[in-house]
């Protein structure tokens, strides 16, 4: 067996996964095939679109597909053949030798048993050792993956802990036996920015203790820049292009990789219209002949359409693209091989102060009560959810309002939704206090108001035409028929659908374009300002930079304000004019968005900033990170001085007599300089 570093570990060759289609259509492939080398001690990144066959080939490495699917071709883990291997046979290489890092711990690991019992057991099946000595071993596992207090954290169940937590145990089970190969399917998707990090150097820490190769598939093309050593990019089924990261994305040569690279957004640049790669993939049982890539390349030839072309190139830099010596001597930009949608300028506007204040919100503060007993209910504490966040939305404005999970920004949401008094502070809606509205004025103020949901799907009734579904609240507001009739063909046309297809179901459309259904759905009745609840976090980076142009292109053509929502600074950074910053339900840095981005001046907010990765393998490699050490302190205490402070790094490394400020003093927001747009809550913003 070769432990050489650098010598082939995992190879595989014309990889095929068929599922067993409806009945009398024989099957769909999922993968069509695949070839994949790792060598040892690298990191192979695997990125595409939802449905390109990246986690079926994950899968299909530990044999993990079900009896669904039929699997050929080879796939040899340092020479032994893994296909067609007995069960038996398998499962003692599963979990010694390779592992699986799984996106959603949650269900990975067994609920009704404790953390410890189950890294254990996966020390115990492979190892011959004692109960004793393996549950040392767990502990030193999860000390490795930075879990406080180990020894408490092995009692514990999987409920009990945080996402990020979670997600590192799972890393800990996964190296617990020094495997050779670690596959990690995105193992960051679910996760806030700063725990993504986290996670992220978690997985550093245990490639370099084990030696192990990592197979890392993600959609995150920021992660994989940062992380991998070499990318494969699959398409349909194939992986269309691959070559080292720094090449791969300085050089790409297939129209897909280019148009993937021009979607994301980038926190580090605030640009025009994103690349948006036209139409869907085609379906996987109905793939046209040819390059399936085809119908939605932007250099397509006849040629294309009739055969497929096969991985080809030199120097490791394999395209599937008839023409990738062309882009190879171009080098071009996306924006000069896609047609990029025209953003129309928005009008000149006067200066904010002299702007129409559509939302203004002053220490607002939402409590929740904690109860305990079966049977008689009594209050035994408080969950302080929102506890002091100031909001000031101008006419024509966007707004980002970003933070981790459990930083108050739903909360915040439903309290501005609702239109009545808040438990404390004052909100002010197109100039009235919703404290003094009768329930008669907060509905008639109500159409000015409208939300755009995370999940389309959740969020459109299955059982109603879209046609039916965008009239909702044309007909919620008695609007007479003929004006239904002529705003629902406007709306589907204004959000870039085509209203003949107003009688097609929810299901009949792709996400990306449930998203835009839903868009119109909230223009309706023509409110004065949209809530965008995370509108992106659950589309493909191709299908959200479509759905970010058509924001910014309604934004311009209707002057609508945006208070849009998102954990995805990126976003937050192309679509904003400003942005707040929230942590632990409090408001801790706000301003012109450019100011805040380049200039932070609280350190959460900086934190947070580099925490996202960047799309450009040498500029992320180079930046200076701000790890934060564990989870945000729980919300059912009340925290005296600044709440930040247990993981601050600017006040770890204050000397003993400047800790007293930040112990006893709450931080009120303070101008960075007068008369500038940018304020921050910190008792040290200068300190870096």
């Amino acid at each position: 067996m070769s432990t050489a570093v650098g010598t082939d570990l995992l190879t595989v060759r014309d990889l095929r996964v068929d599922f067993a289609g409806p009945r009398g259509r024989g099957p769909v492939p999922a993968v069509r095939g695949v070839d994949l080398t790792v060598r040892r001690g690298e990191t192979l990144g695997i990125v595409g679109e939802s449905g390109s066959g990246k986690s079926v080939t994950a899968l299909a490495v530990l044999g993990l597909l079900p009896g669904t699917a039929a699997v050929r071709g080879s796939v040899r883990l340092d020479g032994q053949e893994l296909v067609g291997l007995p069960r038996d046979a398998l499962a003692p290489i599963r979990g010694r030798r390779m592992a699986m890092v799984f996106q959603d711990p949650l269900s990975a690991f067994t609920p009704v048993h404790r953390i410890g019992d189950q890294i254990v057991e996966a020390l115990r099946i492979h190892r011959r050792t004692d109960r004793g000595a393996a549950r040392k071993r767990a502990a030193e596992l999860l000390d490795l993956v930075g879990i406080p207090d180990p020894g408490r954290a092995l009692e514990s169940f999987p409920h009990e802990f945080s996402g990020g937590m979670r997600q590192r145990a799972m890393i800990a089970m996964a190296v617990a036996n020094d495997p050779d190969l670690l596959l990690a399917d995105e193992p960051t998707t679910a996760l806030d920015v700063t725990i993504q990090a986290q996670v992220l150097d978690v997985l550093r820490t245990a490639r370099r203790e084990t030696g192990a190769a990592l197979v890392l598939v993600s959609h995150d093309l920021g992660v994989i820049a940062g992380m991998a050593d070499r990318v494969a990019v699959m398409y349909a089924g194939r992986v269309v292009e691959s070559a080292g990261v720094d090449e791969l994305f300085a050089r790409p040569r297939h129209p897909y990789t280019l148009g993937l690279i021009g979607a994301v957004p980038r926190v580090d640049a605030r640009g025009g219209p994103l690349v948006p790669i036209p139409g869907a993939p085609a379906p996987m049982a109905a793939l046209p002949a040819g390059c399936p890539f085809a119908g939605r390349c932007p250099l397509v030839q006849d040629r294309c359409r009739t055969a497929e072309p096969p991985p080809a190139g030199t120097g490791g830099h394999l395209s599937a693209c008839v023409r990738a010596d062309e882009l190879a001597a171009r080098g071009p930009a996306p924006a000069e091989i896609y047609p990029m949608p025209p953003v129309p300028a928005a009008p000149p506007a006067p200066p904010r102060e002299e702007r129409a204040p559509v939302l203004r919100v002053t220490g607002l503060t939402k409590t929740f009560p904690v109860l305990s007993g079966s049977v008689f209910r009594r209050r035994t504490g408080e969950v302080y959810a929102v506890d002091g966040v100031d909001l000031d939305i101008r006419a024509g404005e966007t707004l980002g309002l970003v933070g981790e999970s459990g930083s108050g920004k739903s909360t915040t949401l439903f309290e501005l939704l609702n239109l009545a008094k808040p438990e404390s502070g004052r909100i002010e809606f197109l100039g009235q206090d919703t404290a003094a509205l009768s329930r008669a004025a907060a509905h008639r103020l109500r159409a000015e108001l409208q939300i755009v949901f995370q999940d389309p799907t959740a969020a459109l009734d299955p059982r109603l035409p879209v046609g039916d579904i965008v009239a909702e609240p044309l007909r919620a507001r008695r609007a007479p028929r003929e004006l239904v009739a002529r705003r629902v063909p406007e709306l589907l046309r204004q959000v870039g659908l085509d209203p003949a297809h107003a009688a097609r179901y929810p299901h009949q459309f792709s996400g990306g374009q449930l998203q835009r259904v839903s868009i119109a759905r909230a223009l309706a009745v023509r409110p004065r300002l949209l809530v965008l609840d995370e509108p992106v976090s659950a589309l493909d980076v191709s299908v959200q930079a479509g759905v970010l142009n058509l924001l910014q292109r309604l934004k311009a053509d209707l002057g609508i304000a945006y208070l849009f929502v998102s954990h995805d600074l990126s976003v937050v950074r192309h679509l904003a004019d400003r942005v707040s910053v929230m942590y632990l339900g409090r408001t801790v840095e706000q301003g012109e968005v450019s100011a805040v981005f380049d200039r932070p001046r609280h350190p959460y907010t900086r934190a947070l900033l580099s925490a996202v990765p960047l799309p450009d393998p040498a500029a992320e490699r180079a930046r200076e990170r701000v790890l934060l050490p564990g989870d945000p302190p729980s919300p059912t205490e009340r925290h005296t001085g600044c709440r930040f402070r247990t993981r601050c790094p600017v006040y770890a490394a204050l000397a003993d007599g400047r800790r007293t400020v930040c112990e006893q003093r709450s931080p009120v927001p303070a101008e960075a300089a007068p008369g500038v747009d940018h304020t921050a809550a910190c008792h040290h913003p200068d300190v870096r």
